[in-house]
């Protein structure tokens, strides 16, 4: 008895977790209009998938972009413009959602961030750089008088162990 208690634990703990999966999407339903249609394609390609964040909603196979390709469907339907339909998408999910977003306050970081990022690296490189460069001083008459010793006395055994037959 306890053996099949046993099995059978193991049994729901494996199928547990294909259980709580998500479901598959309906499939998408075209609109009869192909103009209706070919406006809706290209909306789908500016949209962002909230839930994938790098994939448009015309790619994506959560669930949550099927639900809005279907919404933009719906609304291109009923004969709302696209920028109207952009509009809503922002109030429900911000200026995320779409892969230009505007250019206004809040995203003035998003938008010249990078760039400001990759100044001040090109900025420090360059200062950190000027200030290295230091001009070596000229070596003074006993300095090379030293210099031109050792470089004789290294002439004729650079190896202080060397031994007479490594010449």
């Amino acid at each position: 008895m306890n053996r099949l208690l046993l099995i059978a634990a193991a049994l729901f703990l494996t199928a547990a977790p294909v259980a709580a999966q998500e479901p598959p999407p309906t499939p998408d339903r075209p609109l009869a209009d192909a103009a209706q249609e070919a406006r809706a394609q290209a909306l789908f390609d500016d949209i962002r998938c909230v839930v994938c964040q790098h994939e448009a909603i015309a790619d994506s196979p959560a669930g949550l972009a099927a639900d809005v390709r279907s919404l933009v469907r719906e609304q291109i339907a009923a004969g709302r413009s696209d920028q109207q339909i952009r509009d809503d998408l922002v109030r429900r999910y911000g200026d995320f959602v779409l892969f230009t977003p505007p250019l206004r306050g809040g995203t003035w970081l998003l938008w010249f961030g990078p760039l400001a990022v990759l100044l001040a690296a090109g900025g420090g490189l360059w200062f950190s750089a000027r200030r290295r460069s230091v001009a070596a001083e000229p070596l003074s008459a006993v300095e090379e008088a030293d210099l031109a010793q050792i470089l004789a006395d290294q002439a004729v055994r650079p190896d202080p162990d060397a031994k007479p037959s490594d010449d």
